[in-house]
């Protein structure tokens, strides 16, 4: 068995920008499958590790999901806000009481029950953020405000109250576009979750 640990030798690593995450620049030597090492370089990224829910009623065949505006797929050309779960950093939280503080922030909606589903790398070529994936069950009378997050955090979110088989639509028609939000909708789907 190998012990990936010894296939790695840090040499250098440099802090390159610290503004709301770090950009690291590693020089360090990988050992290859024929025994033979490589000096590689790469830039990891660091913005802390996130939390994403996905509120689903099935009683009624709902999901809930928000719309909002994102500079970095603006900037690819995707110029209309993209439709998302509901998400955030951790900060100093654990991933459940994130979860819960951003359902409200963000939906209006309070979650008794986030169920953890998994924890995914989203881009582990360049990001080290680790994403915990909640589903958790809400019905009409869970909805305790608007919505929207908080201005001051820059944030402008629409609460979207979805039927699933539209939402599975939209995924298909690229409509939802969000690697997150497609992995939960997709998660629900296959455990059949809103299945009567």
């Amino acid at each position: 068995m190998t012990d990936w640990k010894d296939r790695v030798r840090e040499r250098e690593r440099v802090l390159l920008s610290d503004n709301w995450g770090r950009l690291h620049k590693n020089v360090f030597d990988y050992r290859r499958s024929d025994g033979t090492w490589q000096e590689q370089v790469r830039e990891t990224y660091d913005r802390g590790d996130g939390a994403a829910v996905l509120p689903y009623d099935p009683d009624r065949g709902t999901i809930l999901l928000i719309r909002q505006f994102r500079y970095p797929a603006f900037v690819r050309g995707h110029v209309e806000p993209l439709i998302e779960a509901c998400a955030g950093l951790l900060d100093a939280d654990d991933p459940v009481t994130c979860i819960r503080k951003e359902a409200e922030e963000e939906l209006g909606v309070t979650l008794e029950a986030p169920r953890r589903i998994m924890v995914s790398f989203m881009s582990p070529g360049s990001v080290v953020e680790q994403l915990h994936l909640f589903v958790a069950r809400y019905q009409p009378g869970d909805r305790t405000g608007d919505g929207g997050g908080h201005e001051h955090e820059g944030e402008d979110i629409e609460v979207l109250e979805l039927p699933f088989d539209e939402a599975l639509a939209m995924v298909d028609d690229g409509r939802i576009c969000d690697a997150k939000t497609i992995m939960l909708i997709q998660y629900v789907a296959l455990k059949g979750l809103l299945d009567t």
